[in-house]
């Protein structure tokens, strides 16, 4: 992106910076995060230090909600003809870069909205996300930042008052700035999170109720675990199903086991159920009944999301730059939307159709390079697979220029995950030696 030249708002001095005025979701995926997440035009002015976001008009634009929506910051204080001017080329770009056909109405009819609040409120509600549901989060923000700032020792009695307030969304709220704390290596700010969410969960209903669900989930992936040392059948799988305690047990081992309940595993149980005396044989009818209505629901879900699949491949076979139809749905790509793209070549094979069979192979090429990691996180893959302390030595010579400090700091960042996620001893130790490795590298390299 080219600099451009504006206007500090505080001492009015010009100054260069990273201006973007146009967000348009169908040539630039990433447009609507950019913009959601407010780290977009962010200025620094050398002459007195003030650093926000620069006041320009914003353009925004999405095909596939059909929306073309303006901003003009209240303080350009600009007639509406001039903005009309200063946002003309953006729309008019917009519409250039729109094949014919996708050329609708609301391209002659943007709308102009008054703060960048209804900007955001406006996009977010073509996802779904009403004003309501917003408001919601603001106030779980708002109570998680009272509690952050009252004392230890008087939070207590704010969670006794704001109970009502506590539910699954905002434990899931806290979760999220937990694991972004992580992620930008803001230790500190992660443990003190941590400790109120501990606080939180020791102190409300939901919260033990939350723990609860979450011990009987971790008991049925052990008892799974365990079961499948000597090779899991299914008449050991059985045995997991009578004997679960609970209905979160229940549940959690047949959303894991869903592949191993087939005609033969029922059959297995319609056995045992005649072979059972009163009031056994009511407990097993019942457990079959429960077992076959998850299975159902389960089936149901997955039925739904190969059909989804199928559809947007479809979409995206059918367009005449399946490329870029892929680019812009590139956030909906799953293991089924792979399986389904897979098994669609293959047919196409089999039918001898090479000008389909050509495209899907063109949009699967496509796919595997978005599939492919970051070259920083590929580096760290192979610092982890490297034999030994010279191998990995060799690796850091050899991408020399890769080596810097965010480098560093996204390695620390994967080392302190490691941790948090308490995975295995000998994979926290290697980052952890691989991270001390690298600092030594980057330091040698400095002087």
């Amino acid at each position: 992106m080219a600099k451009t030249s504006t206007t500090c708002p505080n001492c009015r001095s010009q100054i260069f910076a990273d201006i973007e005025q146009l967000f348009d979701q169908d040539s630039d995926p990433q447009a609507k995060q950019k913009l959601l997440s407010g780290s977009f035009n962010v200025i620094q002015c050398q002459v007195c230090g003030y650093q926000g976001i620069a006041s320009v008009p914003i353009v925004y634009h999405d095909s596939e909600k059909e929306l073309l929506l303006t901003f003009f910051p209240p303080d350009l204080g600009l007639p509406v003809n001039e903005q009309e001017k200063l946002v003309g080329p953006y729309i008019n770009k917009v519409v250039d870069n729109l094949p014919p056909e996708s050329r609708k109405a609301y391209l002659l009819q943007p709308k102009t909205m008054l703060t960048m609040e209804s900007l955001i409120e406006k996009i977010l509600e073509s996802d779904g996300i009403t004003k309501e549901m917003l408001d919601a989060q603001r106030k779980r923000i708002d109570l998680l930042q009272k509690l952050m700032t009252t004392p230890v020792d008087k939070r207590t009695e704010i969670i006794k008052n704001e109970e009502n307030s506590i539910d699954e969304e905002f434990f899931r709220t806290l979760s999220s700035l937990i694991q972004a704390s992580i992620a930008q290596g803001d230790q500190k700010s992660g443990q003190l999170l941590v400790e109120l969410q501990n606080l939180l969960i020791s102190e409300t209903k939901i919260g033990q109720e939350m723990e609860t669900q979450a011990k009987e989930a971790d008991a049925a992936v052990k008892s799974l675990e365990e079961a499948s040392k000597d090779g899991l059948t299914r008449e050991k799988l059985l045995d997991l199903f009578v004997s679960a305690p609970t209905e979160i047990r229940l549940t959690t081992l047949v959303s894991i086991a869903r592949s191993g309940m087939d005609y033969e595993f029922f059959q297995l149980l319609s056995n045992k159920i005649e072979s059972a005396n009163e009031p056994e044989k009511t407990e097993l009818l019942q457990l079959r009944e429960k077992l076959l209505a998850m299975t159902e629901e389960i089936d149901k879900a997955i039925q739904s999301q190969i059909n989804d699949a199928k559809n947007l491949l479809e979409k995206i076979a059918a367009s005449k730059e399946p490329l870029k139809e892929l680019q812009k749905n590139i956030n909906q790509i799953n293991n089924f939307f792979v399986e389904t793209l897979n098994a669609e070549i293959q047919k196409s094979r089999e039918n001898n159709d090479l000008e389909r069979s050509a495209k899907l192979q063109e949009i699967f090429a496509e796919l595997q390079k978005y599939s492919s990691p970051p070259p920083e996180i590929k580096l760290i893959e192979d610092l982890i697979s490297a034999e030994n302390e010279e191998a990995r030595h060799k690796l850091l010579e050899e991408n020399s220029e890769s080596i810097t400090s965010e480098f560093i700091q996204l390695l620390n960042n994967v080392s302190n995950q490691s941790n948090e996620q308490k995975q295995p001893v000998e994979i926290q130790e290697k980052l952890k030696t691989l991270y001390n490795e690298a600092l030594r590298f980057s330091m040698k390299k400095n002087l």
